[in-house]
């Protein structure tokens, strides 16, 4: 039988993505946007047209931190599910754009949880990221492991989500499921992501800026992989943990229906070698301008899936070159280059 779902955030990169998935399965979905100028709009707009190719989509224009305009939706719709992936992004514009992380991430969090909780959605599945691990060392990255030291706004609002959905899973028995994602790329990625950038310089004969003077590695997972995963945690709900130690509780699970998963390629790349793959696919030399670490910044990532595979059967395995050539192809496709 076809689901109703809400995805918010329809129009940005992992939201376009995941709603065509769903919506190729037969499910039917409306997307919620305020297509915000974080970056060119334009884009935006380009996703919501291959969305608008389904029957079964319906786009609304709207804030998650409108309340009144998220609670008559939930209570119009009466979704079965929610995949909620509206979020003002990026870990550098956190550092100087400090109040639209609280009012989206936060109250607009807030407003989605109150929509669940009123209208007896299902399943709410939601994004956190890879960022909440902060300035943690130990690698991989555990969703066992603490995660109280973030090291951008952008990362303590992440983290406030996933405590804001136990205290809603716990009160209300709603089942939720947080996803931490790692270093997402492909087709219709971002234009301030890295990969977007670098080939946009390389073509326009303009240099890149390498962070940290390239001394970073990154668990660079490709946005197939990641919706993969979406789905597949969608289709089973979260559970109470039978052996949750009140003890020694773990931050991943609770007595309540909350799980915690990390999504990622578990195999970081060296920031170098990703751009030695844009070059290959390129059949081009990038101009490099080395630069220090920028505020917010974590020179490593690196996620262990094994709760993933074990929860869902499955985890991420598509390369870096693979993924980079998809990206560029798609790239050149779209933008005539």
């Amino acid at each position: 039988m076809p689901r109703h779902y809400l995805v918010t955030g329809a129009a940005g990169f992992i939201g376009m993505h995941t709603a065509e998935r769903l919506l190729q399965r037969g499910d039917t979905v409306v997307g919620l946007d305020n297509l915000n100028d974080y970056y060119d709009p334009a884009l935006k707009l380009g996703r919501l047209e291959v969305l608008k190719q389904y029957p079964g989509f319906r786009f609304i224009k709207g804030d998650i931190g409108d309340r009144e305009l998220m609670a008559k939706l939930f209570a119009q719709e009466q979704f079965f599910g929610v995949v909620h992936l509206a979020a003002q992004a990026g870990v550098r514009y956190s550092v100087t754009n400090p109040h639209s992380y609280a009012d989206c991430n936060l109250t607009g969090f807030l407003n989605v949880l109150e929509g669940c909780r009123h209208n007896q959605v299902g399943h709410l599945v939601y994004a956190s990221s890879s960022s909440v691990y902060g300035g943690n060392e130990k690698m991989p990255f555990s969703e066992a492991d603490s995660v109280d030291h973030p090291v951008s706004l952008y990362a303590a609002t992440k983290r406030a989500n996933e405590l804001m959905a136990h205290s809603y899973s716990h009160l209300y028995n709603l089942p939720v499921t947080g996803l931490r994602f790692f270093t997402v790329y492909g087709p219709w990625g971002r234009p301030d992501q890295s990969l977007f950038l670098f080939v946009s310089a390389m073509l326009n004969n303009e240099p890149i800026k390498v962070f940290n003077k390239g001394k970073m590695r990154r668990d660079f997972t490709y946005i197939d992989d990641i919706v993969e995963g979406v789905i597949r945690v969608l289709d089973k709900p979260a559970t109470p943990d039978a052996g949750f130690d009140p003890q020694n509780p773990l931050p991943h699970t609770s007595r309540a229906p909350y799980r915690i998963f990390n999504i990622g390629n578990s195999d970081p790349v060296p920031l170098t070698d990703f751009i030695t793959a844009i070059e290959t696919s390129l059949d081009m030399a990038a101009q490099k301008t080395f630069l220090p670490l920028q505020a917010g910044d974590v020179t490593e990532t690196f996620a262990d899936t094994r709760a993933l595979d074990a929860w869902v059967g499955f985890k991420p395995a598509t390369t870096v070159n693979e993924g980079v050539a998809r990206f560029v192809a798609w790239y050149r496709s779209y933008y005539g280059r």
